[in-house]
């Protein structure tokens, strides 16, 4: 599996407290600040749902083609997974 991506360089302007919080940050995880900061945006991007996950999600809120389980037995019902 290729994990390489391209890279493509940016800058941002950071005030000066936020861009020394986020060095000692990355400093306490042995962390480039890069690193850091790649991390933290790609997380922020990542909790946004699919379209696949929105469907479902509003599948559950409306209660439509629920299915019930019987638990009475739970071996059973962990065995047929």
């Amino acid at each position: 599996m290729n994990t390489l991506s391209v890279r493509k360089q940016t800058s941002f302007r950071l005030s000066e407290d936020l861009l020394a919080r986020l060095q000692a940050e990355a400093k306490r995880h042995n962390r480039s600040l890069n690193n850091l900061v790649e991390s933290v945006l790609m997380a922020f991007v990542a909790e946004r749902p699919n379209k696949t996950t929105l469907a479902a999600m509003k599948e559950a809120e409306e209660a439509k083609n629920l299915e019930t389980l019987d638990l009475s037995n739970f071996r059973n019902f962990v065995d047929s997974l």
